[in-house]
């Protein structure tokens, strides 16, 4: 348990609690962009811990969250073709796209499956011969050097029957479209401690140039998060705009270069739909077009579908950090985890579930 439980230390907590307090001198707002970070933010109660001059708001890290209504459209066609298996994470099942959800298409009798990873999906292709399999491979950098590794083995088992129906997003874009809305409320930031072990933290040194605020990379724990905080309140009161780096056990600053090559091998860098947020410049990673034979848009030809989001569902606002979810109307009404209107309600990660699973209200 070494890493683990001196990060959940209760005396650490309230000792960095502390000097947060002391620290601080006027109201400030942090997003904190990872969807786990909000859960644990939620679930240790560190949002009611910190004085009330800090306001924490959340993120688009969500990647389920963030998988435009127009890419869940296509996983539902895709899932309703005959021979298909249709693999994908859990979380995934459940979210709502225009007319229904992947559970809706598995009861009308289709093969969906859930997996844990894309070799999963693979060692499902090659039991399966006479079926396609598809994987839906949504996700941030966390997920990417996996996804292409995939294609790449399925490359070398001579598979014909695997493809990828990808939605891969990127934080850095989705950092400069948030501090760049003239409705911006982000002050500093809170960098994913994951998504910095797989691609470094040199991508946030500009974007902290260019926008003035401090962007510490921290991790998951209570201990890690509040030090996170610390550092950004300790940059923001002094009026500086550096990129530090709070979660050195796990992360330097060039990454997992090994990974990144990985990705480049087989992605290319794209504009990406996000849901609720709209088309966000280079900020996705699409399959290169020698990898066609595994891209389940050309295989499936889905490429023009016009979605229809829910008239009552703001997650955009919410995944943007302009309000919070209990400031939303259909929050624990008309939207619960049981009938979601949007996936913030859904994922595991979304801000919407942490609302609700930890009782937090106006």
């Amino acid at each position: 348990m070494k890493y683990l439980n001196e990060y959940r230390d209760s005396k650490l907590v309230h000792g960095m609690i502390d000097e947060i307090t002391r620290t601080i001198s006027q109201k400030w707002v942090i997003m904190e962009i990872c969807g786990g970070q909000t859960h644990s933010i939620m679930k240790n109660g560190l949002d009611q811990l910190l004085p009330d001059s800090i306001e924490l708001v959340h993120g688009p890290g969500c990647p389920v969250c963030v998988t435009s209504l127009e890419m869940i459209d296509k996983a539902l066609a895709i899932a309703s073709q005959p021979k298909v298996i249709f693999t994908s994470y859990g979380d995934m099942l459940r979210v709502p796209g225009s007319q229904g959800d992947l559970f809706s298409v598995r009861a009308s009798g289709n093969d969906i499956r859930v997996v844990y990873s894309s070799l999963d999906a693979i060692k499902i292709a090659q039991d399966n011969p006479d079926k396609i399999v598809v994987f839906f491979a949504i996700g941030f950098e966390t997920t990417a050097p996996a996804n292409a590794m995939s294609v790449l083995h399925a490359q070398k088992l001579g598979l014909t029957n695997f493809n990828l129906l990808v939605s891969q997003v990127r934080v850095p874009p989705a950092m400069h479209a948030i501090l760049g809305s003239p409705n911006n409320r982000v002050q500093g930031f809170l960098a994913a401690g994951h998504v910095c072990t797989v691609m470094g933290y040199w991508e946030y040194v500009p974007i902290a140039q260019k926008y003035k605020v401090p962007i510490v990379v921290t991790g998951f724990e209570p201990v890690d998060i509040l030090q996170g905080i610390l550092f950004v309140i300790r940059e923001l009161e002094e009026n500086k705009c550096e990129v530090e780096n709070a979660y050195s056990r796990v992360v330097n600053y060039e990454g997992n270069l090994s990974a990144q090559k990985i990705i480049e091998r087989v992605f290319l860098e794209c504009d990406q739909k996000w849901r609720g947020i709209g088309n966000i410049p280079r900020s996705g990673w699409r399959l290169k077009p020698e990898f066609n034979d595994y891209n389940a848009e050309e295989q499936f030809q889905v490429r023009e579908i016009t979605p229809i989001e829910s008239l009552l569902c703001i997650s955009g606002e919410i995944l943007q950090g302009l309000i919070k979810p209990v400031e939303c109307p259909a929050f624990a009404n008309q939207c619960t985890p049981e009938h979601p209107l949007g996936a913030t309600m859904v994922s595991s990660e979304g801000a919407c579930a942490a609302y609700y699973r930890y009782g937090r209200t106006l």
